[in-house]
């Protein structure tokens, strides 16, 4: 590998023992092998750098929202049934002991993102990328067929559950929401909601 792989997987390594914060340019020099130099010459900057870790290791992460994250060739569940709404995230919950630190690094960088201008732009990025390509695991369409309307509806939608979730697994596994009451709260919601529609129809 050359200086831009072997200081972006040092990084990557840097990134999940110490954090964003307590990592140090020198750090992931140390880990890279490389100078102070290649890290400005390769990537601008060492937030600049630590960023682009953090995003490579998303993608990562089960293929990014891979197979491992949504559902299996065998599966029966229809596209935007409730099945496959607690399916996805019976899988989603199911991965967080092994992604633990990544979790744990990306609500870091969120809370530094006020603070490093450039994180926040990077990061505001990724969670685009990140409301587009959760979207598949539910419907079946493929990530580059989803129309912008489903990214800022549903995929925000899914997005921002997907956030709450990792809090509470992350703070508490004991007390943590599971796949099977997110889905009957869901359904119970849109029970009601059909009920207050009927409703109003009829008066």
């Amino acid at each position: 590998m050359g200086h831009r792989e072997d200081l972006l997987e040092g990084a990557k390594r840097c990134l999940l023992e110490k954090g964003f914060v307590r990592t140090t340019a020198r750090d992931i020099v140390k880990e890279s092998g490389t100078n102070l130099a290649s890290i400005g010459y390769h990537y601008g900057s060492k937030d600049a750098l630590l960023v682009q870790a953090y995003v490579s290791l998303i993608e990562g992460m089960s293929g990014g929202y891979g197979p491992g994250w949504g559902v299996s060739d065998t599966s029966r569940t229809a596209a935007g049934s409730l099945e496959r709404f607690q399916e996805v995230w019976t899988n989603i919950i199911r991965s967080v002991p092994e992604s633990r630190a990544i979790w744990l690094l990306s609500f870091e960088l969120i809370l530094q993102g006020e603070r490093v201008p450039e994180v926040r732009k990077l990061l505001a990025a990724a969670q685009e990328e990140g409301r587009s390509g959760i979207v598949p695991l539910f419907t079946d369409i493929p990530e580059a067929e989803v129309d912008k309307e489903t990214v800022d509806t549903e995929g925000r939608l899914y997005q921002t559950v997907l956030q709450g979730l990792m809090v509470q697994w992350l703070f508490d596994p004991d007390t943590a929401t599971d796949a099977a009451q997110l889905t009957e709260g869901l359904r119970r919601v849109m029970a009601a909601a059909g009920s207050t529609g009927r409703s109003h129809q009829g008066s």
